[in-house]
């Protein structure tokens, strides 16, 4: 299975891809989309470079599913409020490719990737080095969104074996008895 984390932001937007065998994960892709170049003013803009970059990578590497980080109510409420729309423009772009999508919050993906819901950024950077086997720390935003990526690739099993589970046990019935 291919799976496709994203890590959205207004500015700069995580991708990473990891393909996964059974237990085995194998890294094949990272990187960002990047609004940097448009103005704070150009909002629309920016959202449809984020649509366009992030359909694109979906495209580019035939994920089987998306993993996207759930945002996280801010201070601001402005900023909350731009992010959202940054990660409504992500979700759209894959879904408008008919891919499924998982969502996360940063806490849950710490907790899977770190096994610490409050680590650090660099903290997550060196454990996907290490669970993914890369030469060098891939960026914040890479990480996160490899981090996501895993976070799925991990549930995807509990959730497996779940069903599994729920088929392979005696169904319950209930007796119906007449009402009076």
């Amino acid at each position: 299975m291919r799976i496709l984390g994203i890590d959205p932001g207004l500015r700069t937007t995580g991708f990473g891809v990891v393909d996964v065998d059974g237990a085995e994960l194998r890294y094949v892709a990272s990187g960002t989309v990047s609004t940097l170049q448009l103005g704070k003013a150009e909002l629309p803009a920016r959202l449809k470079l984020l649509f366009d970059g992030v359909r694109e990578v979906a495209q580019r590497y035939q994920a089987d599913v998306a993993s996207v980080e759930i945002v996280f109510v801010n201070v601001n409420p402005q900023s909350t409020l731009l992010l959202g729309q940054a990660r409504g423009a992500c979700i759209t772009a894959l879904v408008s490719l008919d891919m499924a999508v998982a969502e996360y919050t940063a806490l849950q993906m710490k907790q899977a990737v770190v096994g610490y819901g409050k680590a650090q950024k660099s903290q997550v950077q060196e454990m996907v080095r290490r669970l993914l086997k890369l030469p060098g720390l891939p960026g914040p935003d890479a990480a996160d969104a490899l981090g996501l990526a895993i976070t799925h690739a991990h549930a995807g099993r509990s959730m497996q074996l779940r069903a599994l589970a729920v088929a392979k046990a005696p169904v319950a019935r209930m007796a119906r008895t007449p009402m009076g």
